[in-house]
């Protein structure tokens, strides 16, 4: 019996009808590290210049194969 009551009171007192407050959201744009914003740059370039690149190589594939056609 007293276990149980001990168990019981566990319970109850785990179910807080209080809820705690949501955790701070991060700030939405945070300023980067000026030593990686070089960085950064370079990766926006390279997934420029490949994109570039795979549409010149699709482009020349559609080349050869209407050659070969």
């Amino acid at each position: 019996m007293k276990q149980s009551l001990m168990l019981l009171a566990l319970i109850l007192t785990a179910c807080d009808p209080t809820q705690t407050p949501p955790p701070p959201k991060p700030e939405a744009v945070r300023n980067p590290n000026p030593v990686f914003e070089t960085q950064i740059q370079a990766m926006k370039k390279v997934n420029a210049v490949e994109g570039q690149v795979n549409d010149a190589t699709e482009a020349q594939r559609k080349q050869l194969d209407e050659a070969t056609q």
